[in-house]
């Protein structure tokens, strides 16, 4: 909601400032698709992706077959028991349920891989955008590729302390 404010409101003001206004876009998606090290970086937590889901499929094999023992065991009376624990294994799942949100979760471990491994080259981008954008003279540059997505604005638009001096004096 606020990229679409913040858009809109930007379309707004530079209807009268277009001609003083410089902006730009980008397309990070093909950016990191094409950038050698980025693609590099993708293999590397496409490998730790397969590594995981290899992790959980054995986990869920080795399940299924407690379970099936269990079954087995609970069908013929005249064989021994069950291993110990047995039945609460098959009955409660796989031994550790909280693996796949270990891994896969909002503060997961991939997510912090995608952090140590793609931070470095968005820095990177960013930091390119930034000098294309001073050198050329740009006030605003978005991101194309998803949502609206605001990158790099100058510091001379910014209506911050105009718009909280007004609001302080609003109530007054």
């Amino acid at each position: 909601m606020k990229r679409v404010v913040l858009a809109a409101l930007l379309l707004l003001a530079g209807g009268a400032a277009s001609a003083q206004m410089k902006i730009g876009h980008i397309n990070s998606e093909a950016i990191m698709q094409t950038l050698p090290e980025a693609i590099d970086a993708q293999k590397s937590l496409d490998g730790f992706v397969t590594q995981w889901e290899g992790e959980l499929q054995k986990m869920q094999a080795d399940w299924k077959e407690e379970v099936r023992r269990v079954r087995q065991a609970q069908a013929d009376p005249h064989r021994a028991g069950p291993r110990r624990g047995g039945k609460a294994a098959a009955r409660d799942g796989p031994a550790d349920r909280r693996l796949p949100h270990k891994k896969f979760g909002q503060n997961g471990e991939l997510f912090q891989k995608q952090n140590e491994v793609m931070k470095p080259i968005q820095n990177k981008i960013f930091k390119v955008l930034e000098d294309i954008a001073k050198e050329d003279g740009y006030d605003y540059i978005f991101d194309r590729s998803g949502e609206i997505l605001l990158l790099y604005a100058t510091e001379k638009h910014d209506l911050t302390a105009q718009v909280l001096q007004r609001m302080q004096a609003f109530g007054k």
